[in-house]
């Protein structure tokens, strides 16, 4: 452990906190840290809607207004993420350029609204029959589904009002004009050039080529490629690394790659549960419930970095982190350390989020093929079921669980190293702020 220890010092750390300090990365982590409360909030509801308990479950689902009630919260929290980080990058961003923060989150964030396609409802009819349309957003975007765009447009977004009003191209009142007045005025025409930016290139996305809206160009570029990789060892380990790969940029890796896996792995599933009802060998490893084995914590696997941060940070932020992060990460709900450590867009971290799916999904598989572990079942256990209890009724059998047992340990010990690297350098700001 000490090679490896010094090598992440030596070799690794030193390179990852050059990455880090470049100007477009830390407004990207500091927009992302900027939702985290709203997140934890967020994620103490989506808990209690999904506590994975069967008579409680069975109590909700007999009472649907009471489990709406109980998202509301979430949704007025958790689900609007982007918005928050769309206004936090551009606001951090533009503070770095020392050119005024407040407007350049806001063009941002207008833009983004400009890029995300809204749909139009007949709710009704005048006396005439003329129809009563209302328009609504897509509000799944404004969740991580819309983060990869939004932060590209808030990247965008500000370097255009940056560069125009470093060209002093704005609109100059006289000094008597108050303050806040005179800045609404300066930031009209960088922000028009900015909105009229994005607008294009939806207009050009929407009428060339088959995407719809720039949120479906991932989707749709991936979608082929994922149909025609299959359900072989490398297929699935191919399908585990462009989830986290996707995550670690701010896409929403699950939904995305899920998409195209979803039906194909919940037709295994199917085809499991008939074999194991009428008591035959079930024969699929890769169902959808791989997911659930090998993403304890939620995807990458982060439960065991959680642990380390509870059991071992030094740094204020990574003891108070580790604490608010356990009671989600339990339920595998891992956005507060995704968006909080960040995982995202930081290149330390990055490196055991790709790796740790990756091992377990190579050991999940073996072990299933070689008869050590049982294959799934064809139960669908609820996605916050906690680990061990999970792997066990997937499986159906104690494997199941000592399966989920290890690569939790695994997950642990190859964070771990990159863990304390991480919360040594917070350890270090934190006592030399205090110095300051």
């Amino acid at each position: 452990m000490s090679k490896v220890n010094r090598l992440l010092e030596e070799k690794v750390m030193p390179a990852a906190a050059k990455v880090a300090q470049q100007r477009h990365l830390n407004a990207l982590r500091d927009g992302l840290i900027l939702s985290m409360p709203l997140i934890i909030i967020g994620s103490f509801f989506l808990i209690l809607a999904n506590f994975p308990i069967q008579s409680y479950m069975d109590f909700l689902a007999d009472r649907p207004q009471l489990k709406e009630s109980l998202l509301y919260p979430y949704r007025g929290t958790f689900e609007l993420m982007t918005l928050i980080a769309v206004f936090g990058i551009g606001y951090r961003l533009a503070e770095s350029y020392k050119v005024d923060p407040l407007a350049a989150g806001a063009v941002s964030l207008s833009a983004f609204f400009v890029g995300t396609p809204y749909v139009t409802y007949i709710i009704g009819k005048t006396p005439e029959g003329v129809d009563i349309t209302e328009t609504a957003y897509q509000t799944a975007m404004f969740t991580s589904k819309g983060l990869f765009v939004g932060m590209l447009i808030a990247l965008m977004c500000t370097e255009i009002y940056r560069l125009i009003v470093q060209r002093n191209l704005v609109i100059k009142l006289p000094d008597g004009v108050p303050p806040a007045v005179a800045r609404s005025f300066t930031a009209l025409i960088p922000g028009f050039f900015a909105i009229i930016a994005i607008w294009v290139i939806r207009l050009l996305v929407e009428n060339v080529g088959s995407f719809g809206s720039i949120h479906n160009v991932i989707t749709v570029l991936l979608q082929k490629p994922l149909t025609s990789i299959g359900t072989s060892l490398v297929g699935t380990m191919i399908i585990f690394l462009l989830i986290t790969l996707l995550w670690s940029t701010g896409l929403h890796g699950a939904t995305i790659v899920g998409a195209v896996t979803g039906p194909i792995w919940l037709t295994l599933t199917a085809e499991n549960a008939k074999s194991f009802e009428l008591d035959e060998p079930v024969q699929h490893i890769v169902t959808n419930e791989i997911n659930d084995i090998v993403f304890i914590g939620g995807s990458g696997t982060t439960l065991g970095l959680v642990l380390a941060m509870l059991l071992f940070a030094k740094s204020q932020q990574m003891k108070q982190l580790g604490r608010l992060s356990i009671g989600p990460g339990i339920f595998n709900i891992n956005e507060p350390v995704l968006f909080g450590m960040p995982i995202v867009m930081n290149p330390l971290l990055i490196v055991p989020f790709i790796v740790t799916p990756l091992i377990s999904v190579l050991i999940t598989y073996l072990a299933m093929d070689w008869g050590l572990v049982a294959k799934p079942i064809g139960i669908v256990p609820p996605w916050t079921m906690p680990p061990i209890l999970q792997g066990y009724l997937i499986t159906g059998s104690i494997s199941g669980a000592i399966l989920q047992v290890i690569i939790l340990t695994l997950s642990f010990l190859i964070y771990y190293p990159f863990f304390r690297l991480w919360d040594k350098q917070k350890a270090a700001e934190e006592s030399g702020g205090e110095e300051q």
